[in-house]
């Protein structure tokens, strides 16, 4: 026997309102259309479903058992109803952002946790990738969001760069660097110690030549290279060797006390971090607010980080 979900569930809505006309208005229906669908119920199972003459109305032993299976059907569709409502506005769904290695694990999956206590009902999905990668996985539709340095290329048709964050390189050490002690620090310095290699295919490569051609080196001692940026930071804690890191990561691990910044000119980046994003296609509101959170967060960082620089770098 085949019987109407729609009929249980006005079934359950009028005992729960204990009257017709109720029920009906809880779901948002006129009474004579629920009254007729109460009473086709009733002809299909061939049974009453309320005991006559009871005010407010009162099931039969029947009706309680079908009125159950209803108020399982109502609470899906209010819950389905949720979902669609929380997907439009951005509360509910699914993240997926990729983003450069150091600065994902430094600042932005903080930014992710903020982001869901925030929002609880936002799952976040997170990879890892430099330019080429994230701008493909972008165009491929396999992520929403990617936190990526970028210079003054233009990102490509389709897509979109938003500045959260302007580049600024330092030469990292252990807290405790022989070099600290040095009255008046020269380039020449860098010489005599060991180098961490950036991860292949991290900008930050290039930019470690760009400070060997400055102090004349030909090459790199390299004495640790591939390791993600918690490897990079136990190895450096517990050495000499010298690293060339974006500032805002270096300032992320500054509570850690482990790695500092050397007081040094070195040649600067001409990029910048930012969000990149498809301009085509219907956008994921969700993402939409996590990408609204991590500019709201790094305008906050902005100024921290300044002070920071000029405090703990420049004023020693």
């Amino acid at each position: 026997m085949k019987i109407s979900e729609a009929h249980l569930m006005q079934l359950a809505a009028v005992l729960d309102a204990g009257s017709v006309s109720a029920g009906a208005q809880s779901l948002g229906l006129s009474q004579p259309s629920v009254s007729r669908a109460l009473t086709m119920l009733e002809n299909r199972v061939g049974e009453p479903l309320f005991v006559k003459g009871r005010r407010p109305l009162e099931a039969t032993a029947l009706g309680a058992q079908l009125a159950a299976h209803g108020r399982t059907i109502l609470a899906a569709s209010r819950r389905a109803s949720d979902t669609v409502k929380g997907f439009r506005s951005g509360t509910k769904g699914l993240v997926r952002v990729g983003g450069v290695p150091f600065f994902m694990d430094a600042m932005i999956s903080r930014m992710i946790a903020d982001f869901q206590n925030l929002e609880p009902d936002v799952a976040v999905q997170q990879s890892y990738g430099n330019l080429p990668d994230l701008t493909s996985a972008l165009e491929d539709d396999r992520i929403d969001v990617g936190i990526v340095p970028m210079g003054l290329l233009n990102p490509g048709p389709g897509l979109e760069f938003t500045e959260i964050l302007p580049g600024r390189n330092v030469v990292a050490c252990r807290v405790g660097h022989p070099l600290l002690r040095k009255h008046r620090l020269q380039t020449s310095d860098l010489t005599d110690y060991p180098w961490v290699a950036p991860l292949p295919g991290s900008p930050l490569m290039s930019d470690l030549h760009s400070i060997l051609l400055t102090i004349g080196m030909s090459e790199v001692n390299v004495r640790y290279s591939g390791g993600s940026l918690m490897s990079v930071v136990n190895f450096m804690s517990e050495t000499n060797g010298l690293a060339v890191l974006p500032f805002s990561v270096v300032f992320a691990l500054r509570k850690a006390n482990r790695i500092t910044v050397l007081p040094l000119d070195i040649p600067q980046p001409n990029r910048s971090l930012g969000i990149l994003r498809r301009t085509t296609g219907v956008r994921n509101q969700a993402s939409e607010r996590f990408t609204a959170h991590v500019v709201t967060a790094f305008e906050e960082l902005k100024h921290l980080i300044k002070r920071h620089e000029n405090a703990v770098v420049w004023g020693r």
